[in-house]
């Protein structure tokens, strides 16, 4: 009887042991990434594939889609968790570039809420017209789209996603350096816009790449031209703007942040996963499918990248005049 029992002691024991490794494992804190937008865009599809390939190296990343606000909600939800390394997030053009001039208030402050991880994807802004629309006023570049705005006044407009979207500044930039007049027309939101656009209730658009694809390849929306300094390798065919206009650039991104004080070897440690993820074939397969081009480099890079950016678009949006609040 006592041998039996040993036997049951030492069989549970061993259990016990087994177990222990597949416990820890399990009991491993979960990193959030905090999406400030909708799942099921281009910014939450490529966070999602990004916490798939890093999970051998950081554990389960699990997405927290924050939309709001134009994305300052889910923003401010990463600039005042704590700066531990297990709360991460999206930082996009809106939320740390465009927002900070276009609301009166914001939660936090872009310049300084945020430690920078690495740079995640640039995706090239294109300007579309409706291809019935352009085959009617006879446009086939962007210098038939200028010359045609200057001859005739007032009578060419274009729609976004609204006051003080990505479009609606491209558009407002467009303007100034062509030296031609577009109506403005705002929309709530990227769809409706890019529906008006294919209706002809709008002449042309900046639409970002991934959105205008497929009515690009399908023949509804012409492409123009690419708003990236040089051609994109997801359409090479268009020429960019700065061919007509030069020095102009203006395209969507979007990259990893972490709270202002996480510890470097921390941000070191994601940023080594998360650079190893985009550099990665598959990634950059999958991105394809999206248009979107996977940018990887380092904490410091990045943090330039967006200070620069910041400064590029107080001009952008004061020019403009644009306010939301």
């Amino acid at each position: 009887m006592k041998h039996r029992d040993f036997l049951i002691t030492l069989a549970a024991s061993a259990a016990v042991f087994a177990a222990t490794p597949a416990a820890a494992q399990s009991s491993q804190q979960p990193i959030r990434l905090v999406v400030p937008y909708a799942a099921g865009g281009p910014i939450d599809v490529t966070a999602r594939a990004l916490a798939e390939r890093v999970k051998d190296q950081l554990g389960p990343v699990i997405i927290d889609n924050k939309p709001g606000a134009g994305g300052n909600i889910g923003a401010d939800a990463v600039a005042k968790a704590a700066p531990d390394g297990l709360t991460i997030g999206i930082a996009a053009t809106a939320t740390n570039a465009v927002n900070p001039w276009l609301y009166s208030k914001m939660p936090f402050d872009a310049a300084t809420a945020f430690a920078p991880i690495t740079q995640m994807v640039r995706v090239p802004n294109v300007l579309v017209m409706n291809a019935e629309t352009a085959q009617r006023l006879k446009i086939e570049s962007l210098r038939d789209l200028i010359a045609y705005g200057k001859a005739n006044p007032g009578k060419l407009n274009y729609g976004s996603g609204g006051n003080g979207s990505a479009g609606h500044l491209a558009g407002e930039m467009f303007k100034k350096e062509a030296g031609i007049f577009a109506v403005h027309i705002p929309y709530n939101g990227g769809n409706p816009a890019q529906l008006a656009l294919l209706s002809g209730q709008v002449d042309f658009n900046f639409d970002n790449l991934a959105t205008a694809a497929p009515n690009i390849r399908s023949g509804k929306l012409k492409a123009i031209a690419v708003t990236t300094a040089d051609r994109s390798s997801a359409l090479p065919e268009v020429p960019p703007v700065a061919d007509t206009l030069k020095g102009f650039s203006i395209d969507t991104w979007w990259g990893l942040v972490a709270p202002a004080g996480t510890p470097a070897a921390v941000v070191e440690k994601l940023n080594r996963a998360f650079v190893a993820a985009l550099n990665a074939p598959e990634t950059k397969t999958r991105f394809a499918t999206l248009l979107a081009e996977p940018v990887a480099n380092t904490p410091a890079q990045f943090g330039s990248f967006m200070k620069s950016e910041l400064a590029k678009y107080e001009k952008v949006v004061k020019a403009t005049g644009a306010k939301v609040d």
